[in-house]
């Protein structure tokens, strides 16, 4: 009764809130459509004043599809201060952390709403194609900018994945995009985009996409004991890597005059092996896995006046997952997971005056989980998120700030545990931007940021191995920096842009998975972890022009960072001790470049991944060391205009010097390979 009267109550004061904003910007204006501004010799554009104060990393358009990518994550390696961890091949696990704070406190958002997995916290970036992907971004800290759900607020970094929203030209109705994709490891990739005008402020997408692969491919591994002996030093298979999926996602977007809604509706089912681990000289698996992830939202946004703003959420989601080891020499297993999740949204943004904002947000979310586990406890989340935010500008300064109140509720319908305590959390983060000078294009930009992750089910609850006693973890985030960015006229350098981040973050109360008894195949979740992470993040991008009609663009990324675990000060013996020993798979130094050649119809794309030396493990000893990689991809286009149509045809070279590394101890990626891409554009 007390947690239904107390979300009944914030939830009415935020939606009076809201209302009473609404009343008070009656006022009667024209609202123009940022969707019917057309290129005429004058043009007044209403927009939000307040740009990002902490501008993002971002990838879109053609600079997308020149990348050597296959999915989300390959594209997302191209970006400062990240880390994937790749378990090989196309249908491996791919999975991102930014700045060294941990997979699960990166939030996913797939327009504009969070992507959810309350069982592990984890989202596969593999499963998501860039066909109909207009942009990727990402963002240290939270987006900054204040009209936003309450759930942008809450995650230490996060990634925005913004689908194709359609633009019909010269009078077009529909427009039809399809790639076919083959090459390496017996890829066969058909995928389609449908784009319909429905009417003058109404389209529809469709995009359906089939992946199949086998996953074979050569790997050289090599053993070398810490004396130097080589234990062994063989040429292989890998197998068991094989995937066959189908994706289909349908949609309506329209707009009206000051806002603009759309619907989404998105199904993914999957079959892959899992290629697993060579360890003890084991060198194929039978491990499979079955995805079926479905989930559909629809999002709305107004003005109404000059002062306010509405924006509103929904989402349904329903994943389901099975495991199975059928290999009884280990332990058999067969485990089927369901998730489902509600999730709604309302947030306001109020204008005082015309250099001060106010926002106020409010979202609600339901998870639950199922499993075919023995004596598993079926638990229920409802988490209520209320943020409150104001932005204010003066002259070259720019200020943003923002406080979040998080509230979850939690109970468990069967077994013999009980439910963890439930937990208020209130969590602030203030964003600094400074222009010093009136005609030299340079900012100064600061930020501070608290925010923490809740434990995930499975932390919570997997059978022997949870522990519903988990706190969760508290992350602490400081950063300054500065952007130079300037666009050049009648200059061999049409646009440069160079950026700088240094940082300090610190995790508390770190989860991690520890021995339980002397069995290897028990263990149990503890919070025992403190981490201090001190890093740099520098980005260079250039723009020239050449003779000839040469377009040349560049972009350097480089990081250091130095992440250490002070978890157990007791373990402080330098010879084998973990006690300020860089974290497990994070090098001190990391980097990506690109170059691109563009002349008439020809493209010239080539990129390069470095990854410097780590430890596969906090104790930082020889037997840990993981030796550095690199890899050099290559794609060349041609691109035919037609009278109806446009053909394009893509030869792609990746990992060109065939250099045979591990992104995860023990899972070997691929060498040389070769994909070949035919794009048609109707």
């Amino acid at each position: 009764m007390i947690k239904k009267n107390l979300l009944s109550g914030i939830i009415g004061c935020a939606v009076s809130f809201l209302l009473c904003l609404r009343g008070f910007a009656q006022e009667k204006r024209e609202s123009l459509s940022l969707d019917s501004i057309h290129n005429l010799g004058e043009v007044i554009v209403v927009a939000n004043r307040y740009k990002e104060v902490i501008p993002s990393q971002k990838l879109s358009g053609v600079e997308l599809e020149r990348l050597s990518s296959f999915s989300v994550a390959d594209a997302i390696r191209y970006f400062s201060g990240v880390q994937i961890k790749d378990y090989g091949g196309i249908g491996g696990l791919k999975t991102v952390d930014i700045r060294s704070m941990g997979t699960n406190h990166m939030g996913v958002f797939y327009d504009g709403i969070q992507l959810g997995n309350a069982q592990n916290g984890q989202i596969d970036l593999g499963k998501f194609s860039l066909d109909n992907i207009e942009e990727i971004s990402l963002y240290n800290g939270q987006k900054s900018e204040i009209f936003q759900p309450a759930k942008d607020f809450g995650s230490a970094g996060t990634i925005y994945l913004r689908t194709r929203r359609p633009s019909f030209k010269g009078g077009k109705n529909i427009n039809l995009i399809s790639y076919f994709r083959t090459g390496s490891f017996g890829l066969v990739n058909p995928s389609v985009l449908w784009e319909q005008k429905l009417s003058g402020n109404i389209s529809s997408t469709f995009n359906a996409e089939y992946v199949y692969a086998t996953g074979k491919y050569k790997f050289r591994y090599r053993k070398v004991f810490p004396d130097g002996t080589v234990a062994w030093d063989t040429t292989a298979t890998r197998k068991n890597g094989d995937i066959q999926s189908l994706r289909l996602e349908g949609g309506l977007n329209g707009s009206m005059e000051g806002g603009r809604w759309n619907l989404k509706a998105y199904y993914y089912d999957s079959e892959k092996g899992i290629p697993g681990a060579i360890v003890n000289n084991v060198w194929t698996h039978s491990q499979r896995q079955w995805d079926r992830n479905f989930f559909t939202q629809g999002s709305f946004r107004q003005q109404f006046g000059s002062r306010y703003d509405l924006l509103v959420n929904a989402k349904y989601a329903g994943d389901r997952m099975r495991y199975l080891n059928p290999d009884t020499t280990l332990l058999y297993i067969d485990n089927t997971f369901l998730q489902q999740e509600i999730y709604l949204s309302a947030a306001g943004k109020y204008r005082i005056l015309p250099v001060w904002d106010v926002s106020l947000s409010t979202d609600y979310q339901w998870n639950t989980l199922d499993a075919s586990l023995p004596d598993f406890v079926y638990p229920k989340r409802n988490t209520l998120l209320t943020a409150l935010a104001t932005a204010f500008e003066w002259k070259r300064i720019k200020v943003q700030a923002s406080l979040l109140g998080t509230f979850v509720f939690e109970e468990v319908t069967l077994g013999r545990q009980a439910a963890p305590d439930d937990r208020q959390e209130y969590t602030p983060a203030v964003f600094l931007s400074y222009h010093p000078f009136t005609k030299t294009p340079v900012s100064l930009r600061a930020f501070y940021k608290r925010i923490f992750r809740m434990p995930t089910f499975n932390d919570l609850y997997y059978t022997d191995i949870g522990n519903i006693s988990l706190r969760p973890e508290y992350t602490n985030q400081y950063n300054i920096g500065f952007q130079y960015e300037k666009p050049v006229e009648n200059s061999l350098f049409q646009y440069v842009q160079l950026k700088a981040d240094a940082y300090y973050n610190e995790v508390e109360d770190k989860i991690i998975a520890v021995p339980k008894g002397n069995g290897q195949y028990r263990w149990m979740m503890m919070n025992i972890g403190y981490v201090e992470i001190r890093g740099i993040d520098i980005s260079a991008e250039t723009s020239l022009h050449l003779p000839c009609a040469v377009q040349l663009r560049t972009n350097l990324n480089y990081t250091y960072q130095r992440a250490q675990d002070f978890s157990n000060p007791s373990d402080n013996d330098p010879e084998a001790g973990s006690y300020g020993g860089q974290i497990a798979y994070i090098p001190w130094h990391s980097g990506s470049a690109v170059a691109n050649l563009e002349w008439e119809s020809w493209n010239l794309n080539y990129s390069f991944i470095y990854v410097g030396e780590r430890y596969h493990n906090s104790s930082n000893i020889r037997a840990n060391y993981e030796r550095p990689w690199y890899t050099h991809d290559l794609t060349l286009a041609k691109t035919i205009r037609l009278k109806h149509m446009n053909l394009k045809l893509s030869a792609e070279v990746n990992n060109l010097f065939d250099q045979q590394y591990d992104v995860v101890l023990n899972y070997p990626m691929p060498g040389r390979n070769y994909k070949l891409i035919l794009k048609v554009e109707i």
